[in-house]
Order: structure tokens, then C-alpha cells, then sequence
């Protein structure tokens, strides 16, 4: 049985239940960041509850809801512009270990992931390249994708 739907302005009934705009965005998000990221992602997501909710709001509902699900790249894509950008910045390690298992679940290869940190070491140095390839190395050892070489 289906229910009525009505849409004025930023709620749209259903019934029993109201759902904000706000609402819709956040839940559209969790099934994006639930198909790329996985488990880690939502552990991010999770571990923000008890500190900035806000902020866990706004990775899902912008991040994910709105620019992870553009159309003008495909998962895999984003996902090198991420790890390229997470090592050049440094220090990022945390998010590269998610992003790492994110780009193996979009279809990118272990290989494909050192070559790219291979590429950013023109661009960011050996240090930064260094570390994304060690954080590449535990989450290759973690999914059984040792040796890549």
C-alpha cells in the first residue's frame, strides 16, 4: 500500500512521518557514503556523535549527498582525486586509510593506488608519498593484497 505524498516547502508529509529537506540529504548521503567508503566510512561517521554531530551531518549530507554523487566523475575517479589530494596535504593518514579501502571498493587496484602515490611524489615529496604508501601497505595487509609488487 502506498501512502499519499505531499511536498510544501522544506518537509514533505507521508502519512504519520514529516521529513525535512535536511533529513533527505543526510539519508540520501548515507547510502552513498555506505556504497564507497563501507564500514570505515560509517565508522567516521559514528565516532563524530558524541563530539560534532554537526560535522558528521554535514560529510554525509554535503560531502557524500551532494559532491561524492555528482555526475561528472565516476567513484573510481573521485577516489584518485581524493588520494592524491589526502597525500599532498599530509598529515592525513587517518582519512587515506579510509579512502584507500574506498578506492579497492570502487574497483581501483592495489596497483593502480602505489602508482598513484608513486605520481604525487613529484608533486608532494617523498615524505608524503611515503606515508600514503605505508597507511596503502596495512590496509593491503588487512585485506590479504600482499605483496602488490
Amino acid at each position: 500500500m502506498t501512502e499519499k505524498t505531499e511536498t510544501t516547502g522544506d518537509t514533505e508529509k507521508t502519512g504519520k512521518t514529516e521529513k525535512t529537506e535536511r533529513q533527505r540529504r543526510f539519508e540520501h548521503g548515507m547510502a552513498v557514503l555506505e556504497a564507497i567508503d563501507g564500514e570505515a566510512g560509517t565508522k567516521v561517521i559514528d565516532a563524530l556523535g558524541d563530539i560534532s554531530p554537526e560535522l558528521a551531518h554535514q560529510v554525509v549530507a554535503w560531502g557524500f549527498g551532494e559532491i561524492y554523487s555528482r555526475p561528472g566523475l565516476v567513484p573510481r575517479d573521485r577516489q584518485l582525486v581524493t588520494l592524491g589530494i589526502l597525500t599532498a596535504l599530509g598529515g592525513c593518514e587517518p582519512q587515506l586509510e579510509v579512502h584507500i579501502n574506498a578506492a579497492l571498493n570502487v574497483g581501483l587496484t592495489p596497483q593502480q593506488i602505489i602508482e598513484a602515490f608513486l605520481h604525487a611524489s613529484g608533486y608532494s615529496g617523498f615524505p608524503r608519498a611515503l606515508n600514503a604508501t605505508f597507511v596503502a601497505k596495512k590496509v593491503f595487509a588487512e585485506r590479504g593484497l600482499l605483496p602488490v609488487a
